[in-house]
């Protein structure tokens, strides 16, 4: 049973990942002529947005790429290690990387007055997730520290 629950996790990720990158390569360009067609003023931040989208897209699939490590961790039964720590560690790093480089997105659009309501609407929620996750991670790295020093302690005392 833990193994197919593994396994849709696992499907899950993949086609999580498959999605953005999707995005990533039709959607988001698309979407940059788009609204470059509309606000002609903004044509000057069309590339800087793209660019900075772009970025958040690296540290999102190494933090797939994690959580993919993790559930290989669970299927070995090494999840009680601190390979696993140091999984979440990565994941909540990419998150708050995450957060951070939209925080300063919003920041240079707020300079420049281009502020979208679409768009910010869009990004705050990625923030948010991106923050939610972060503090997800960390809560789960002190149980799993927790869990991790406990069983020390058994396999010690037995």
């Amino acid at each position: 049973m833990k193994k197919v629950t593994t396994l849709l996790l696992k499907i899950a990720i993949c086609m999580i990942g498959v999605t953005v990158l999707a995005l990533c390569i039709d959607w988001l360009p698309w979407q940059a002529n788009v609204l470059e067609a509309m606000y002609p003023e903004f044509t000057h931040l069309k590339y800087p947005l793209l660019i900075g989208i772009y970025m958040t897209a690296i540290p999102f699939f190494f933090a797939l790429y994690q959580a993919l490590k993790l559930l290989s961790f669970i299927d070995k039964n090494k999840v009680f290690s601190n390979l696993s720590v140091k999984s979440l560690n990565y994941i909540t790093y990419c998150a708050i990387t995450i957060c951070i480089l939209y925080v300063i997105g919003f920041i240079i659009l707020h300079s420049q007055n281009a502020e979208n309501p679409g768009i910010l609407i869009l990004g705050w929620a990625i923030t948010f997730v991106s923050f939610v996750i972060a503090t997800f991670a960390v809560v789960l790295k002190k149980l799993l520290q927790n869990a991790i020093h406990l069983k020390a302690e058994n396999d010690l005392t037995v």
